[in-house]
């Protein structure tokens, strides 16, 4: 009885809107992407995933075992998007698929700007190709902002300008604009209920992290890597300021959006940031000093991959913080974790994976939606 409880406070989530909906999710086998599907599952959404196979062995994906429409593609075959969106018509459309790393940027930008730039306008003309689509959440980066020579001490506000210095941070730029070429010129909501249905939004999240990540140059995988082979890690831009966070705080930002646009709310079809609260915002330092508290077997050297920061390391910004007030006014989302409990959730997650091959993601999700009834979130009203 418990269970079934649970099921239906999981489904009345979000005004219950994603009950028997329609979600098709780009990127559904990444770090991200498998977290909102199984989110979305357990809320009752019918799930269309749309990615890449999993990037990393191991992987979130593939560790869930979650029985959902899984449609292995890549986002830069138009054609192939537009069968998937035909076949399954999809209401309501997460994009999440990108090349997600900075110095993988540097490496490959080719690779970069067609996947998160071309990709995305794909992403849109499928979308417009169906008449199902009601609302499109377009999951950009924090990095999408011009923040060349601009090491601000405040956040950046969704109407400061985009660009970016880096591949990466430019392709992002590009995928905002995107999205407000397309919002104006097909999307326009003098037009919208008359010549289309579809509201599109964009959301800019910070550092994300939390259990199932094993991503390549990434702070907690690197040292969560390191430390179930007894090793050490050299940690770059130890002195950088970032807005971390756990992965569930965007997700319940993106869906509270989704909803939004679901309900025909048209005046939230614009961008918007999610990240945690100022004194959250916190040295690459500082967080692996903490995820070594939580678990001991983390090493790290932190003063020579600094002295190594210098020599032909690629530009990163040194900090970069976001403004959240518009979220928190009109959307009443707020984080429900600080980066205490962020640090706690995430490190016993891998600790319980390395040492007793155990997943922790339902747990972490009921946990994050206890805490947040006990804080009036505005999504579980």
């Amino acid at each position: 009885m418990g269970i079934i409880v649970e099921n239906r406070k999981m489904k009345k989530l979000f005004g219950g809107v994603y009950f028997g909906k329609k979600v098709l999710i780009t990127g559904h086998t990444g770090f991200k992407g498998s977290w909102l599907a199984l989110w979305l599952s357990q809320m009752g959404a019918d799930i269309i995933g749309y990615s890449l196979q999993p990037p990393t062995n191991p992987n979130h994906f593939d560790l869930l075992g979650m029985k959902i429409n899984s449609i292995i593609g890549d986002i830069r075959n138009l054609e192939k998007l537009k069968q998937v969106f035909k076949e399954h018509k999809p209401e309501i459309v997460f994009h999440l698929a990108a090349q997600p790393i900075v110095r993988i940027s540097y490496i490959n930008p080719i690779e970069t700007f067609s996947s998160n730039v071309m990709g995305t306008v794909n992403i849109f003309e499928a979308s417009r190709a169906v008449f199902t689509v009601k609302a499109i959440v377009n999951i950009t980066s924090d990095k999408c902002y011009e923040n060349e020579n601009k090491e601000w001490l405040w956040g950046y506000r969704e109407v400061d300008p985009v660009g970016g210095f880096d591949p990466y941070s430019a392709s992002k730029g590009c995928a905002e604009l995107i999205t407000n070429c397309w919002r104006n010129s097909f999307f326009n909501l003098k037009d919208y209920n008359t010549t289309h249905q579809t509201l599109i939004a964009s959301c800019r999240a910070g550092n994300v992290i939390g259990g199932g990540d094993w991503a390549v140059d990434r702070l907690v995988p690197d040292l969560v890597r390191s430390a179930s082979k007894n090793e050490s890690v050299k940690i770059r831009n130890p002195s950088a300021v970032r807005p971390w966070q756990h992965v569930l705080e965007p997700l319940s930002g993106y869906l509270l959006l989704g909803q939004k646009l679901l309900d025909g709310y048209y005046d939230f079809a614009e961008a918007w940031n999610f990240g945690p609260s100022d004194e959250d915002n916190a040295t690459v330092v500082d967080i692996a000093n903490m995820v070594k508290k939580s678990w001991s077997k983390i090493r790290f050297d932190a003063e020579n991959s600094s002295k190594l920061l210098c020599q032909n390391q690629p530009h990163e910004a040194g900090i970069l913080k976001l403004d959240c007030s518009k979220s928190r006014a009109k959307l009443k989302w707020l984080p429900v974790w600080d980066i205490k409990k962020t640090i706690e959730k995430t490190s016993e997650w891998y600790r319980a994976f390395y040492e007793f091959n155990e997943i922790k993601s339902l747990e972490n999700i009921s946990s994050y939606i206890s805490d947040a009834e006990n804080k009036n979130m505005e999504w579980v009203k």
